[in-house]
């Protein structure tokens, strides 16, 4: 699995986006990006491909969120470890929703903090807020792929 929290907009006016679920898992919650890892697959690649799919958009930059995601995951009875990546968008993108969603929102990462079902999330959500948007992020955690090629 891979998970994406997607930015638009830098500093207080900074926006990111949530997706309402449609579909069996997490039916009428408010979430993210993410999805499982096809196989051959990298994390950053399908965190690349879950956005295109879920919501149409294309990042112009993606870097890892420098955490994982960890949760108990009940079906495969297992302990779940999930990178977490963050992309950047631009501030005209429009949103196309796949079958798995039937809403989205752009709002202040403190609203989506307030909307999210579960802990993880709004911690995750926090530590963007903090580490790359009210400063800038190392490149460091930039991944290395040309976002101008399709992939």
């Amino acid at each position: 699995m891979a998970s994406v929290v997607v930015v638009r907009g830098a500093g207080e006016d900074a926006r990111t986006l949530l997706v309402h679920r449609a579909g069996a898992h997490l039916h009428g919650l408010w979430t993210y990006v993410a999805g499982h890892l096809e196989p051959g697959e990298k994390a950053w690649q399908a965190a690349l491909r879950e956005l295109r799919e879920e919501t149409g958009l294309r990042a112009f930059a993606l870097y890892s969120a420098d955490r994982c995601e960890t949760f108990y995951d009940v079906q495969d009875e297992c302990v779940a470890i999930v990178p977490a990546f963050v992309a950047y968008v631009d501030a005209g993108a429009k949103v196309r929703l796949n079958h798995e969603h039937d809403d989205h929102a752009w709002v202040p990462f403190t609203e989506a903090i307030a909307r999210l079902p579960f802990g993880g999330q709004r911690d995750l959500f926090a530590d963007v807020y903090r580490e790359f948007v009210l400063r800038p992020p190392p490149d460091a955690l930039r991944m290395p792929v040309d976002l101008a090629r399709p992939e």
